[in-house]
């Protein structure tokens, strides 16, 4: 009986996509697409190789090293019929690090790798954060630091410059390997003290004040280390180059300063309360920051990691440095600040005619301009009326329109118009390819 009801038999399928995951229709994909192809051109300006890797993994990759929030909450796994515990990828670093284990004396050093998957955590879906998403991952492993770290940054701020969105955006740093010299050396924290520190300040804009006291109690520091961490988490670069100096602070701020000479004085900034929540970072950490008081959030980030190639070879180490750009995130973005692309109109021509005589000339006048021209064209099913060929153009978003009618059928023509400036010309149709004419109206379509 279960899904059917004794009266009106089965019930419905519904027509909405699984929680926290979306529906791409055309336009939307086509918007996927659209980064994608953004991403890659930079990327590949940079010397960087796009990879992917399997959507399931062993869970075992995962409770290795991925943050525990991720793995006891967020983790989507089951066991296959071969029981074994499979895991659907929730990020991509760790198979990035499983790949170049597998073949780490085989490959050329750096190594400068991309990729664009989708990742699924179960998570509360809300703004800027749903079940599945897909994410640009960038990484550069086996190069030196600092260079490393600026070339990264650089990437990040490259990608945001060919969206038109740096003025827009704040790269806020801070370095992992520093805050464990203040919170171990300084204030004489044990590791797990200093690590459930860290992501209780990584955790603090997400909530109250009275909760985030609690938890700050709950780890039994004195008064004067817990007056010091308030100190850290106020402090400033040249503050903290003062108080706590060290060679891990001064290389982060080497690091800014760089950044900075290249891309503007206030683009990259010492913010110490960044810790980014996974537990596999070693070095600096990094978030970028939308500045619009409308979408106060962080875009994306990342960071060093040194050990993660180690887990899978105990005498072979590979530092990495590397970011992942989530999509859901970033088109806000793009909308809060009127940045999303224009896509442009979906067909390039539509073709169509009056009586099912002209059918065969269309066909013709359609593969020539898809082997000649590349363009994208569909041919009407049917014999149309003129007016209805416009409306079914324009349904289908196409730029032009080439109507075989009666009048000029009969002198062995056929008119091509371009529905964006209105402009139309006659072509004979044998040898419309070699007119000038159609040169002409060819340059104007392409750039409508």
């Amino acid at each position: 009986m279960s899904g059917e009801s004794l009266f009106l038999g089965p019930m419905p399928l519904s027509m909405k996509p699984y929680k926290g995951t979306r529906d791409f229709y055309p336009r939307d994909k086509k918007f996927l697409r659209f980064l994608a192809e953004k991403f890659s051109n930079i990327l590949n300006l940079y010397g960087y190789l796009e990879y992917d890797g399997p959507m399931l993994e062993s869970f075992d990759l995962y409770a290795a090293k991925t943050g525990q929030e991720i793995v006891e909450t967020q983790l989507y796994h089951f066991e296959d019929r071969g029981g074994r515990k499979v895991a659907i990828r929730p990020e991509m670093t760790p198979t990035l690090a499983r790949m170049v284990s597998a073949k780490i004396d085989e490959l050329p050093k750096p190594i400068r790798w991309f990729s664009f998957p989708n990742l699924w955590r179960y998570e509360r879906p809300q703004r800027g954060r749903l079940r599945e998403h897909w994410q640009l991952n960038v990484d550069l492993l086996g190069g030196v630091n600092p260079q490393s770290e600026i070339e990264i940054l650089s990437v990040a701020a490259e990608l945001l410059k060919s969206l038109k969105a740096l003025p827009f955006v704040e790269l806020r740093v801070n370095s992992r390997a520093f805050v464990n010299f203040v919170f171990e050396k300084q204030l004489s924290l044990d590791a797990k003290q200093a690590l459930v520190l860290e992501k209780l300040i990584d955790a603090k804009a997400k909530m109250s004040e009275v909760e985030y006291l609690g938890k700050l109690a709950d780890l039994k520091l004195t008064d004067t280390v817990v007056e010091k961490v308030e100190l850290y988490s106020r402090m400033g670069l040249e503050e903290a180059l003062k108080v706590f100096a060290c060679p891990e602070i001064e290389a982060l701020s080497s690091v800014i300063q760089q950044i900075n000479s290249q891309y503007g004085a206030n683009l990259a900034v010492f913010d110490p309360t960044i810790m980014r929540g996974l537990d596999y970072y070693t070095g600096m950490v990094f978030e970028a920051f939308d500045k619009s008081p409308d979408n106060p959030r962080a875009m994306f980030g990342g960071g060093r990691y040194d050990n993660l190639v180690g887990l899978f070879h105990e005498k072979k180490q590979l530092s990495g440095v590397g970011f992942g750009m989530g999509d859901v995130v970033l088109s806000q973005f793009l909308e809060t600040h009127g940045l999303m692309p224009d896509l442009g109109q979906d067909l390039d021509v539509y073709v169509a005619y009056q009586s099912d005589d002209f059918q065969s000339s269309a066909q013709k006048i359609s593969i020539q301009l898809r082997e000649k021209h590349f363009l994208s064209v569909v041919v009407s099913q049917e014999a149309q009326k003129i007016k209805s060929a416009f409306k079914s153009a324009n349904r289908l978003d196409s730029t032009s329109v080439i109507l075989l009618s009666e009048d000029e059928f009969s002198r062995n023509c056929f008119v091509w118009k371009n529905l964006s400036s209105g402009e139309q010309i006659e072509l004979p149709i044998e040898g419309f390819l070699a007119q000038s004419s159609f040169k002409s109206a060819l340059e104007k379509l392409k750039k409508s």
